[in-house]
């Protein structure tokens, strides 16, 4: 969301992976930048992208042609890695190939996932339950109006962002609702279908409202995978400053464990 793959956390995490003997492929989606565009084959400009834009659920096609590259480029053990909302895209992404019964999933060795945020309450939490509302009602107006395209208004999150894409998070969200950490009723479906190795890492200050000893326990309760190392790194936050080395530290770990 709104991030890139050219960050300060990545090179270090790829200079720790590679130091372990394994190749680290880092790449962009749609979703990068808060608005970014691309050209058509014709050579025309078309807004395509950005965080205020994407449609979350495009990622899938963003996810799997970087998973083909992969293997035309001779990789056969993949290891799939996101961070906060690229988590949520990975989750999706490996239910919809899971759905398709896709042949690309007897290459994926593990999904990691760094940072996963239940997006609708920490958004009710952010803005109170009754301002929640009235911006989602706000987005919907919008929708009988045709004016999908336009942003909401300053105030109703952190960044630009359009109504089309606030109505995917927080209204049309079915298939992407799925870290309902509050939920103590919820199956966690969506996790508990991922059949490999499942790696999930949170920093101690991240975008998370539950204490992290407790969701550790509860989800540990709730998901089923036979190979599953949770937990969360102390004294850093949602991007892992100045724990970066530590992160790799503990994926190197789960990678050599799993292997």
């Amino acid at each position: 969301m709104q991030s890139n793959c050219f960050k300060k956390r990545e090179e270090i995490l790829a200079n720790k992976i590679n130091e372990a003997g394994i190749a680290y492929f880092a790449f962009n989606n749609r979703g990068t930048e808060i608005m970014c565009y691309t050209k058509k084959t014709d050579g025309t400009k078309t807004l395509n992208g950005g965080c205020a834009y994407e449609d979350v659920l495009d990622s899938y096609y963003d996810i799997k042609g970087a998973v083909n590259k992969m293997l035309e480029l001779g990789y056969t053990k993949i290891h799939l890695q996101g961070h906060s909302l690229g988590c949520t895209k990975i989750v999706y992404t490996y239910n919809r190939l899971k759905k398709e019964n896709s042949n690309i999933l007897k290459n994926i060795s593990s999904v990691i996932l760094l940072s996963l945020v239940d997006l609708v309450d920490l958004q009710k939490y952010d803005l109170g339950v009754d301002k929640y509302n009235k911006m989602l009602e706000f987005a919907i107006e919008k929708e009988k109006k045709n004016e999908i395209m336009d942003l909401m208004p300053y105030d109703s999150f952190e960044h630009p962002i359009s109504v089309k894409t606030y109505l995917r998070y927080y209204r049309d969200n079915k298939e992407i609702d799925f870290a309902r950490f509050s939920d103590k009723n919820y199956d966690f479906k969506e996790l508990n279908n991922i059949n490999v190795p499942l790696f999930l890492r949170w920093g101690e200050k991240d975008l998370v409202i539950q204490n992290l000893d407790e969701l550790s326990k509860f989800l540990k309760e709730k998901i089923n995978n036979n190979n599953l190392d949770i937990g969360y790194i102390k004294d850093t936050d949602h991007g892992y400053t100045n724990k970066e080395e530590i992160l790799g530290e503990e994926i190197v770990k789960f990678l050599d464990k799993i292997k």
